[in-house]
């Protein structure tokens, strides 16, 4: 049973295009930005067993089908903004953008987190997902986590109780969520991780297409191969299917150029893997998440 407090916070039948990087995506029956952990506890209490539950940051890295999403999304950018150094260790709420926390480390003399600017996400998402870039991943310098579960129950994590590789991560707990995280960051120059910041957004800026809505990389690397050379060797910049489009910059990401629908954007991925596959024998792995119903 939801409370009067809970249901003012709760927005229902809200286009979820708002939340995503894509600019794409139906309607959520429900959704719920938390003012803070406590409240964050307190809403899960309220959503009955049986519903389905998704948190999402930034948006990117998923694909929200046009007929939208049952159940409860809850979305944790704008909320669960905690940045401290805590002893040691960098903390970290998971709607902490991964640009703030690399320059939270350099800031605080602190090294290893640069990669993180590089990210268009959160750290919930980046720890869900193992993100990383320029040889870097988030679990690389993870040392504990928080975690809630939907009873609204919080938990301590040690690094070891996960499983993590490359852009995965297994839970040792179904239906826990990640809230926060303590990075284990060794000291460095803060005016030398600062230079390696700005580096790679540079870096960034020059390849990737940051000129239109995109839900970043859309395929994993091979192991000893990347997913961008094998799209641009199968003969794919360019090509278009309604408003998404392979991007003529980098050949691993799909971008919105306009009037553009999530089913758009699923065709698109299928005809890029089946095309890969003819034409170089190898199986791209998709790295975008997709949720909800078609329309």
């Amino acid at each position: 049973m939801m409370t009067e407090k809970q249901m003012t916070k709760l927005l229902e039948n809200e286009p979820l295009e708002r939340y995503t990087s894509w600019r794409v995506g139906g309607k959520a029956d429900r959704l719920y930005v938390p003012t803070d952990l406590e409240d964050l506890a307190e809403i899960l209490t309220g959503i009955s067993p049986d519903e389905p539950i998704y948190f999402i940051g930034l948006g990117s890295n998923l694909l929200v089908r046009d007929g939208g999403v049952r159940g409860t999304v809850i979305v944790m950018h704008q909320a669960l903004k905690a940045l401290r150094m805590d002893g040691a260790y960098l903390y970290a709420e998971a709607g902490v953008t991964c640009g703030k926390v690399a320059r939270f480390g350099s800031a605080n003399s602190k090294t290893g987190a640069e990669f993180l600017a590089g990210i268009p996400g959160t750290v919930g998402g980046a720890l869900a997902m193992n993100a990383g870039c320029y040889g870097s991943e988030t679990w690389d310098v993870v040392h504990q986590v928080l975690t809630i579960d939907r009873f609204g129950q919080t938990h301590v994590r040690n690094k070891g109780e996960f499983t993590t590789s490359y852009r995965n991560v297994v839970m040792p707990v179904p239906e826990e969520w990640f809230v926060g995280a303590w990075f284990a960051l060794p000291a460095g120059s803060p005016e030398e991780t600062a230079r390696k910041i700005k580096d790679l957004l540079a870096t960034r800026l020059a390849s990737q297409p940051l000129n239109f809505p995109s839900g970043g990389s859309t395929f994993r690397n091979p192991k000893g191969d990347y997913a961008a050379r094998l799209i641009e060797a199968s003969g794919l910049k360019g090509y278009q299917i309604g408003g998404a489009q392979v991007s003529p910059k980098h050949a691993n990401f799909i971008v919105n150029v306009g009037g553009c629908t999530a089913l758009d954007i699923e065709l698109l991925i299928r005809h890029m893997k089946a095309e890969v596959l003819e034409q170089q024998g190898v199986t791209l792995q998709q790295e975008v998440k997709v949720i909800g119903d078609y329309a």
